[in-house]
């Protein structure tokens, strides 16, 4: 197993207009940040899987039959009685959106329904921030992350704040600094940086990161395309312009598309990197989120490694 996600896999019901009668219209969209991953990666031709819950509904089997159609594998996918978790994505005349959870299934994964077989087999294990916000989804998470650095796994983090899953930014910061020592590769926003490092200049935010034991910093900067640290060496690739659609799912788009190329490395995921090789991966990777922002939905708008060629 290349790539094994763990955490929210959820319904995004997205904003898509307005009726005749001016009541606002939602899509029943797949989504989740580690589901996404999982999902890009393997649309980019990596062997992935995804550990997680969805609820005893028909979203959650929907979600369960999404993965499976895009070739993740399911065998850590878990059922909980009662409801799927949804956000509720609403956007703006600018395509910017704002976010609302009804949390349910995702955040009652416990640590002993991980399934360790998984871990131990990846060459990548990746997590997000967003299952850090309740238990026992935290514990049964960071866990998860401990037995794969116990198995020499490399470790990949993207912390994405959601101020409404949070019960202050102070409590977010908290836990979200929480598991950088562990990281091996990191992904942040340009809107992350001050949360994570105190600084807003990616020069600075990346070497605070790097001194964390961090080897791979990287740092999307929206259209400006991507700022990389990897040791004392730095850079940014630029972006793709693009006719933006939706931007849902683009930064998961990105690092799935990074991921999925770091696994399938021959000497190993990050040993011998050189420059020129990751800004190879990087550009493609900007590639791959300006599909996704060209179309709408997440997990449906993202590419396969034959539209990108």
């Amino acid at each position: 197993m290349s790539i094994v996600t763990i955490g929210e896999i959820l319904i995004d019901l997205t904003q898509t207009g307005y009726n005749q009668q001016n009541i606002p219209m939602y899509a029943a969209n797949p989504g989740g940040a580690p589901a996404n991953v999982a999902v890009a990666a393997s649309r980019l031709g990596a062997d992935t899987a995804f550990v997680g819950m969805v609820g005893s509904d028909g979203f959650g089997s929907y979600l369960a039959q999404v993965l499976e159609e895009n070739r993740v594998n399911t065998q850590g996918l878990r059922t909980a009685p009662g409801a799927t978790t949804l956000a509720v994505v609403s956007v703006n005349g600018q395509g910017e959106r704002s976010f609302q959870f009804m949390r349910g299934a995702d955040a009652q994964l416990t640590a002993d329904q991980v399934d360790e077989s998984l871990l131990a087999q990846a060459q990548i294990v990746h997590f997000g921030s967003v299952s850090l916000t309740a238990d026992s989804a935290r514990t049964a998470t960071l866990h998860a992350v401990e037995r794969a650095k116990a198995h020499g796994v490399v470790v990949s983090y993207d912390p994405n704040y959601r101020a409404a899953l949070w019960n202050s930014q102070e409590e977010a910061v908290e836990w979200m600094r929480r598991p950088l020592t562990s990281a091996d590769i990191l992904k942040i926003s340009d809107e992350e940086m001050e949360l994570l490092s105190g600084s807003s200049d990616p020069q600075t935010c990346s070497q605070v990161l790097a001194e964390k034991g961090i080897s791979l910093v990287l740092i999307t900067l929206g259209s400006q395309g991507v700022f990389y640290r990897m040791g004392d060496r730095t850079g940014i690739v630029p972006g793709v312009p693009t006719q933006v659609a939706d931007t849902n799912g683009a930064g998961d788009t990105f690092f799935g598309a990074v991921l999925s190329q770091l696994s399938r490395r021959p000497q190993g995921v990050l040993e011998g990197l050189e420059v020129a090789e990751l800004e190879a991966i990087l550009a493609l990777a900007n590639r791959a989120a300006s599909v996704t922002c060209s179309r709408s939905g997440a997990i449906p708008a993202m590419p396969t490694l034959d539209e990108l060629k």
